[in-house]
């Protein structure tokens, strides 16, 4: 985050770095717990927490990507030029998130029962900011900022509750 002081665009080593520092590590902390320190559980979980965190934080990116580049000056996709930002770069961006999304649901899968309702309902809130956002064509996520709203919120936190309680994942 401290990198956002001066940096206005990343390679794809220190955009993969300030995704690690940002996000993924927070998701690293939440499995020790999550898992109860088991060492095994962790170790095994690891990669799928940061695809995870990941996934989280490119999510935030491409949304946030009108008021990084118009207000901030920032472009954190590596290799992306504004000017020319168009679908492919847009979908060149969301395989790259939806293979960070499928990865992560594996990892969920595997958490203790009574650690996966809050870890699935996040991933389910993201998701659906995901698709939103995806259905978008790239000119109008420069227009607008996408949300999900409260009410919407709500219905997803009722399913994700009623699919991890029926053992529907």
């Amino acid at each position: 985050m401290e990198w956002d002081l001066d940096r206005t665009a990343y390679d794809r080593e220190g955009y993969n770095e300030y995704i690690i520092g940002s996000a993924e590590v927070v998701g690293l902390m939440c499995l020790h717990v999550f898992v109860y320190g088991d060492q095994e559980a962790y170790e095994r979980l690891l990669p799928n927490a940061r695809s995870l965190g990941a996934a989280f934080q490119k999510v935030n990116f491409l949304r946030d990507l009108k008021d990084d580049y118009e207000d901030k000056g920032r472009v954190y996709f590596p290799g992306v030029d504004m000017g020319e930002f168009d679908a492919t770069a847009k979908e060149h961006i969301e395989s790259e998130i939806a293979a960070d999304f499928r990865h992560a649901y594996q990892g969920i899968l595997k958490l203790p029962k009574e650690s996966r309702l809050g870890v699935y309902v996040a991933y389910v809130y993201y998701q659906r900011l995901f698709q939103k956002i995806a259905a978008l064509p790239s000119n109008r996520i420069l227009e607008e900022r996408v949300r999900i709203p409260n009410r919407r919120k709500a219905t997803l936190f009722v399913g994700s509750y009623l699919r991890h309680s029926f053992n529907l994942l």
